[in-house]
């Protein structure tokens, strides 16, 4: 029997080489190089094509390489009763916590602002922002947000967070989904950290830029998906939203003629805030095939239902 490794955008071979460093007695197989499509009973999947897994009739369950699982919830060729299962290794979560604190500290410091008169060759002393006035609102409270939040108000600033039950968070002022007003009134930059479903596509429009606290900022790490491109760059042109920073986008690559690329007040990065560690992954992989191997349910299903 064998795991199968299989994603579109990324080279899938450290991982192999580190789930073999674990188990050397661990078949794996990288596609689209498959030998034996009747042995994989388990692949690991990042933005595969679509249909593919169709085509391996001994599978029995299916990871995503993070966080996320739209991916593999929309494509109807796994068959019925394959199980869904995804890893979140801690650096995933620690990387994301120092994207979003640099970023952060970026903005209060003037750092993006010094970084564009540098180009122009202006001279312009800026002061600090105090982050005790910059409060930072977290959508999204699971594995990943909830970390994050804790460590950004460790790291010195106001944070409230947002998910669709109440959570309870030392040292952070958490709503839950029926208080979205009082949340967005509450915040100054709107991070999301939500997962794809079909309540969160679209969720961050005008409509929700124009509740948020003044001056108000944007930083989407989630999903390219839960972003309204237009209404976030008319935002930015009002005066609405002073800045954002994005990671995700609704089509990646970005396309070169995209008016993100040329906004003075969009940074853009792409997609790398957090990149799953080939070491740390190839660990709870193996112990998801270890356990499916052994007749039990890997220790984190995925609810088709919820999305998540």
């Amino acid at each position: 029997m064998s795991i199968l490794l299989i994603a579109r955008q990324r080279d899938m071979r450290p991982y192999k080489d580190e789930m073999l460093k674990c188990d050397p007695n661990v078949e794996v197989e990288v596609w689209p190089d498959v030998k034996h499509k009747d042995r994989v009973t388990m692949a690991v999947a990042w933005k595969h094509p679509e249909g593919v897994l169709g085509g391996f009739k001994n599978l029995r369950a299916v990871s995503s390489l993070g966080a996320g699982v739209e991916h593999l919830l929309r494509d109807s060729s796994i068959p019925e009763g394959v199980v869904l299962t995804r890893v979140v290794p801690p650096s995933l979560i620690s990387d994301m916590s120092d994207y979003l604190i640099s970023a952060l500290l970026n903005i209060v410091r003037n750092t993006y602002k010094f970084a564009e008169n540098q180009r122009k060759g202006v001279w312009e002393p800026m002061l600090a922002m105090p982050k005790r006035e910059l409060t930072v609102g977290v959508m999204g409270l699971g594995e990943i947000g909830r970390q994050c939040a804790v460590d950004i108000a460790a790291a010195g600033f106001p944070v409230t967070g947002w998910s669709r039950s109440k959570r309870d968070i030392e040292g952070v002022e958490t709503f839950s989904a029926g208080e979205m007003d009082a949340f967005l009134g509450r915040t100054n930059v709107l991070v999301s950290l939500l997962p794809l479903t079909e309540s969160t596509r679209d969720l961050m429009d005008l409509g929700v830029f124009k509740r948020l606290k003044k001056p108000s900022y944007v930083m989407n790490v989630g999903r390219g998906l839960q972003l309204v491109d237009e209404d976030l760059i008319y935002a930015l042109h009002a005066g609405v939203v002073e800045g954002a920073v994005l990671d995700v986008f609704r089509e990646e690559p970005l396309p070169e003629s995209h008016p993100f690329w040329s906004n003075r007040r969009v940074v853009v990065t792409p997609h790398i805030a957090s990149v799953s560690d080939p070491a740390e992954t190839a660990v709870m992989l193996l112990d998801h095939y270890k356990r499916l191997m052994s007749g039990m349910a890997p220790s984190v299903v995925v609810d088709a239902a919820r999305g998540y």
